[in-house]
């Protein structure tokens, strides 16, 4: 998909929020910025503001090199913190407070870092850590802290987190 499919989707479904709005714009581009050398050395202006304006400014670290998908949404983003090496699938919603990324090991080497599957939506001061996979279709209750997989189409809460809902898909689609 395009630069501008991603800027206009993330445009229409943050309406009504300007700061996402601004972030959003300015995070697609320093994303396709982040494709070429070439790009990085003449708009290196411009991600060292990115990175002043947005993360220390705002609150707010989505780094350059994170992988996330169309029609991302945040809410008060401000203490907002994904770790590069996340991916975030098309729909995801994310709140104030929230942390994601890797954890240390034992033997103190870093893990791997979260896989956020489509339409999740995660809730205010959610902390999710670690090589894990977060299914598609699930709601995370605010305050949970996830350290183990998320099945496609639940609902978790608690810390640590646990399976409150299992919805069926079926009725999903009907309510949709």
């Amino acid at each position: 998909m395009s630069f501008f499919a991603y800027i206009f989707q993330d445009w229409k479904v943050n309406r009504g929020n300007v700061k996402a709005r601004l972030v959003l714009v300015m995070f697609r581009l320093v994303n396709a910025i982040n494709r070429y050398i070439l790009l990085k050395i003449i708009f290196f202006p411009y991600l060292m503001f990115y990175r002043f304006f947005v993360e220390w400014n705002l609150g707010i670290e989505l780094p350059r090199k994170l992988v996330a998908g169309k029609n991302l949404i945040f809410y008060h983003g401000q203490g907002l913190v994904v770790n590069y090496k996340t991916v975030l699938g098309d729909n995801c919603t994310l709140r104030n407070g929230v942390t994601i990324g890797h954890k240390k090991l034992a033997d103190g080497t870093l893990s791997l870092c979260p896989r956020l599957g489509n339409n999740v939506d995660v809730g205010a001061n959610v902390c999710i850590i670690g090589d894990i996979s977060i299914g598609n279709n699930v709601t995370i209750g605010a305050g949970a802290v996830v350290v183990k997989d998320l099945p496609d189409n639940c609902i978790a809460v608690g810390n640590p987190a646990r399976i409150l809902n299992k919805v069926e898909a079926a009725a999903q689609i009907v309510n949709i």
